[in-house]
This record gives structure tokens, C-alpha cells and sequence, in this order.
């Protein structure tokens, strides 16, 4: 079972995670692992804190000359901010003084602030925002940097591009094919497969900006020949689409996800929405759409996994809406915390990392093995399998 967990505060001395479950024997690529860390921090409206942190991983363990032992595999990132922090978040020290600087007492609407100092009985929301921040995905993004090796292994890749910033959306009908995701530019400032809609997006993101405002925006994420049978529908916690749905809500300001044609299947009828099946002696069994997104069943059905993911503006805004302290019960301006003004792209990337930590764990439990080389065994016993399913052409031994 392929499992993790991170700790760690956005302003503390740097962010833990543990992975448990790569199988022993996998070269660990570390440049591979500094570019998703890279590419997370990237992108068109991102603020100052992107500027001051060059995230990179140490090993603490799992992990012994460039490959996985089998053990649970460990990075520290350390957060370089933590100097100008460490009176103030200090785990040791009670300097009452120190830390009621940085104390808020007027929560934000639409961030976890008051929510969460309802949930644990705390005055002073730095304890929340701390923790609740998304400084924790880059964590994530490590892990799953370890996560991406392994389905390359499977034969699987996994991009992502951006689909609209606010109001701005790509052109209707504009197609974004597995090609056109992987030949954007690595300097692109928003993944944008059309360069005159990227253009009107940032153009969209200054004007917000200039206004002290935020944005949200969508973005698709793909995986590109995943392996079919991915996933379960013998219980309701096993299939595929519920946990990836659940793994990309996790994302800090994800409000909801849609799998192919997403929220647009509702207003469809069946004949024009599912994915017709088709023979020929050269391909097989085969599908000229793929409306369902490459799931069905809550099992990988062999095509192209699509995800749209849907993401809210940022709480934290240069002009706070209003609060109200929340020991005085007096209005006030909510907390103005340091923020971007949109981070689609690399909420994108953190998407990317969901998606390819769920690929892979289910993956492992297809495949199972406890080194590296009995998984891609039971992977190509898999793939011959399917091969034979899908490409008989004897009509007799279709039969059998």
C-alpha cells in the first residue's frame, strides 16, 4: 500500500513527508525532483514568498545510492523564511511578545481561519493559517516527484495545462491534446496551449492585481496511458473517480472536479455522450471519443485520464473584505496576509501530484511486489492480458 503523510507550518523550519510503499530498487531521479519543485513555485501572479524559497529536498531516509530500499522514504524542505520567523513560531520559546506580533484575531473570508479556531478552541488564527497553508503542497509535490518515476515505469505520464483564469477562458472548442499539453514551453508563464488566450489571462490577472483583487481560474490535468483496470467498483471507497476526486479537493481552494466532459455530461443524452466501442483488425477494440475521461466504473478504462479541475479565488486579499475581531466582537478588515494574485498553474502542478500519487497507489495494489522488478513482471503479464482482449482477430477464439 502506498501511503503519505507531511508535517510541517508554511513559516516553520521547513516541511516533512513520508512516503511509505515505493518499492525497493527504483533509481531515484533528484534532478526530476527539483524541476516539480521548481515548476510549483512558478507562474504569472505569483507573489513575493516564491521569491525567497528555492525548494529542495534533503533524504532522511529510504533511500541509499540513488535508489529506494523498500523502507518509507523521507524529505525535509526547509523553509529559508524561517529566519526572519523563528522568535516569533518558535517550538521552544515563550516569548509572549514575539508572538503576539504575528497573532490574528480577524479571520478571513473563505480561508480555514475561523473555521478552525472553531474546530481546535484557538484566539489567535496564526495556529491555523500556518498549517492550513498551501506552502504544505510542496510536500506533496516531493513525494510525488517519487510517485511520477514509478508510473513512467507503467508507461504513464502526467501534465497538466490551464484552462481559464477568471472570466478568461480558452476558446470554445479549442482542443488540448496529450501533444500540444506536452510541447508547451517550460517558460510559459500560464501552461497555456494557445498563446493569444494566455495573453488576455495575464492581461486578466493585472488588472486584478491593480485592484488589490484575486483570481481563480480551471485547469485539466491528464495522464497519458495509464494502465487499464486501475481501481474498483466492488466497494464504494475503492473506485478510482471518489478517490481522485477526493485527493484533488484536497488542494487548498479546489471547489470541485469533473471527470472528461464533466459537469457538461448532465445536460447530454446517453447517445451523444458514451464513448462508442469499435473493432478493426489494426486497432483493436477502440473508441473515437473519450467523454468519460478514461474512467468508467470508477476503473481505468485504458484512454487518456482527464481531470477539469475548478479553483477559487485566494482569500487573502491587499484589500481584506470585512471581519470581525474575534476577541472584541468589533468589525475590522480581515487579516492581510502575503498572497498571490491567482496560482493556477501551480495549483495545476500540485493537481499533477494528487493525481499521480492516487495513480500510483492504485497501481500498486494491481501489481503489488516488493522490489521494483516484480512490479513491472506482474505490469507486462497485465499488458499482454489486455493486449490479447483487445486485439483478437480470430472470431473463434473471441469464444474461448
Amino acid at each position: 500500500m502506498l501511503r503519505f503523510l507531511t508535517a510541517g507550518e508554511s513559516h516553520g523550519p521547513g516541511l516533512v513527508v513520508i512516503l511509505e510503499g515505493i518499492p525497493a530498487g527504483l533509481e531515484i531521479d533528484f534532478d526530476a525532483i527539483a524541476r516539480e519543485l521548481s515548476r510549483r513555485q512558478k507562474g504569472y501572479g505569483r507573489g513575493a514568498r516564491m521569491k525567497i524559497e528555492q525548494d529542495q529536498v534533503e533524504v532522511l531516509g529510504g533511500i541509499r545510492r540513488a535508489r529506494a530500499t523498500g523502507g518509507p522514504i523521507s524529505f525535509l524542505i526547509r523553509n529559508r523564511d524561517w529566519e526572519n520567523w523563528k522568535d516569533k513560531l518558535s517550538p521552544y520559546a515563550h516569548d509572549d511578545a514575539a508572538a503576539e506580533r504575528v497573532a490574528l484575531a480577524n479571520p478571513r473570508p473563505g480561508h480555514a481561519d475561523l473555521a478552525g479556531a472553531l474546530k481546535y478552541g484557538v484566539e489567535d488564527f496564526r495556529d491555523i493559517l500556518e498549517r492550513s497553508s498551501a506552502r504544505e503542497t510542496a510536500a506533496r509535490v516531493a513525494a510525488s516527484a517519487i510517485a511520477r518515476q514509478l508510473l513512467k515505469r507503467l508507461d504513464c505520464e502526467i501534465g497538466s495545462h490551464v484552462l481559464a483564469i477568471g472570466p478568461v477562458s480558452l476558446p470554445a472548442g479549442e482542443d488540448a491534446p496529450w501533444d500540444r499539453i506536452r510541447g508547451i514551453p517550460a517558460d510559459s508563464p500560464l501552461r497555456v496551449v494557445d498563446t493569444e488566450a494566455e495573453e488576455k489571462m495575464m492581461a486578466e490577472i493585472d488588472l486584478a492585481a491593480s485592484e488589490g483583487d484575486t483570481l481563480g481560474g480551471v485547469f485539466e490535468v491528464v495522464a497519458h496511458t495509464p494502465p487499464p483496470g486501475l481501481g474498483s467498483f466492488i466497494q464504494w471507497d475503492k473506485r478510482l473517480d471518489g478517490r481522485l476526486a477526493q485527493a484533488l479537493c484536497s488542494i487548498p481552494a479546489i471547489k470541485a472536479v469533473g471527470f472528461g466532459s464533466g459537469v457538461d455530461t448532465a445536460r447530454r443524452r446517453g447517445s451523444a455522450l458514451h464513448d462508442e466501442i469499435f473493432y478493426s483488425p489494426q486497432e483493436g477494440l477502440h473508441r473515437s471519443t473519450n467523454n468519460a475521461g478514461g474512467l468508467e466504473g470508477g476503473i481505468t478504462n485504458g484512454q487518456e485520464l482527464r481531470v477539469t479541475v475548478y479553483m477559487k479565488p485566494l482569500s487573502s486579499l491587499k484589500k481584506p473584505l470585512a471581519s470581525v475581531d474575534i476577541k472584541t466582537k468589533e468589525a475590522t478588515a480581515a487579516a492581510l496576509v502575503r498572497s498571490d494574485t491567482s496560482a493556477v498553474p501551480a495549483a495545476g502542478v500540485v493537481g499533477e501530484a494528487m493525481v499521480a500519487l492516487t495513480l500510483a497507489a492504485a497501481a500498486l495494489e494491481k501489481f503489488g511486489g516488493d522490489h521494483i522488478e516484480e512490479t513491472l513482471a506482474n505490469y507486462r503479464t497485465q499488458c499482454l492480458r489486455v493486449e490479447e482482449l483487445l486485439k483478437r482477430q480470430d472470431p473463434a477464439r473471441l469464444k474461448a
